[in-house]
């Protein structure tokens, strides 16, 4: 399993100055990580689909390395995108398969900075024309980070900048990406906002079997919900037990707003989540379908072997009365 999977969406490496360059280094400076280059396995746009949803299962971060082409990506790319981001995989009813990984940007543009701005050639920054890929992120439960971004990438002889200079400026883009993926994979603050992620695809499913719940609380976790106030596991099986008999199972907690910060030696994580569920006809919303908003406030450790446990857990309704009938 590697831990930092690259999608290299370059349609023809062999011509790159600047992306082999980069691919070299990561390969070079990160001690775990695969490198699928399209260019050389799909030169007939013939995406194995099954072999790339592997890949992205098996890891933590998926970094999407690519050229500006066009204000967006190479079309090998976009059309490994479209064929690998399935119905079911990436989205839809049973769509979870990439929640909770993070998801990295690292852009190459051949044109200067400054062309990218509101009075510039191009009229917007490059993160505003990758806004729709930041929506592909959420939509697929991603955690969707700031891009690498690195401009006057091109190398035109005679034209336009050097090879020595373009080469340069990807030996500095390749420390900068190196750099974040350390960060991303070694922060607590990350660790445990994937687990969040994790934690609510977990209880979507509303399993009978409540162990993998039972290894991430504390022995005498204080749960305040607006049911009331449960001590340790015994009190979340009984909460648990409500849950399972008001809301029908594969329902979705919505992770609207996501905040982690260091309080002491814990950490406090704040969140505003959204339910839509269907619940049972016997219970006290008598079959209605709901859509509803709360604030999370968990007060969590993480120990030395990146195991989460949660302290505290308080559940604040936002608006109660709102749901579909």
């Amino acid at each position: 399993m590697s831990r930092v999977v690259v999608i290299s969406g370059h349609p023809n490496l062999e011509t790159s100055y600047t992306n082999s360059l980069i691919l070299q280094r990561l390969e070079q400076g990160l001690a775990d990580v695969e490198v699928r280059r399209l260019d050389r396995l799909y030169p007939d746009y013939q995406i194995d689909v099954q072999a790339e949803q592997e890949a992205l299962k098996a890891a933590d971060l998926i970094i999407l390395q690519f050229p500006f082409y066009w204000y967006s990506m190479p079309a090998l790319l976009k059309k490994w995108l479209d064929d690998t981001f399935s119905y079911n995989f990436a989205y839809g009813a049973a769509g979870d398969k990439l929640k909770g990984k993070d998801l990295l940007l690292s852009v190459t543009v051949g044109g200067p900075k400054e062309a990218y701005s509101a009075l510039g050639y191009n009229h917007f920054r490059v993160d505003e024309l990758l806004k729709p890929l930041e929506q592909t992120a959420y939509l697929a439960g991603l955690n969707f980070r700031t891009p690498v971004v690195t401009h006057s990438m091109t190398y035109i002889p005679g034209v336009y900048n050097t090879q020595q200079a373009v080469e340069a400026r990807a030996e500095e883009h390749a420390v900068r990406l190196i750099s974040e993926v350390e960060q991303l994979l070694g922060a607590p603050e990350q660790h445990i906002q994937r687990f969040v992620t994790q934690w609510f695809a977990q209880f979507d499913r509303l399993p009978s079997d409540a162990s993998y719940f039972h290894g991430h609380l504390a022995e005498d976790v204080q749960l305040h919900m607006p049911e009331g106030v449960f001590t340790g596991h015994a009190g979340f099986n009984d909460w648990y037990a409500q849950a399972r008999a008001t809301f029908k199972p594969d329902c979705q907690h919505q992770i609207e707003q996501l905040e982690v910060s260091a309080a002491g030696e814990q950490f406090r994580v704040q969140l505003r989540i959204r339910l839509l569920a269907d619940t049972f006809a016997e219970s006290a919303f008598n079959g209605a379908a709901l859509s509803l908003l709360v604030n999370e406030t968990w007060q969590v450790t993480l120990d030395s072997a990146e195991q989460v446990r949660i302290h505290s857990y308080q559940v604040t309704p936002v608006n109660t009365e709102e749901h579909a009938a």
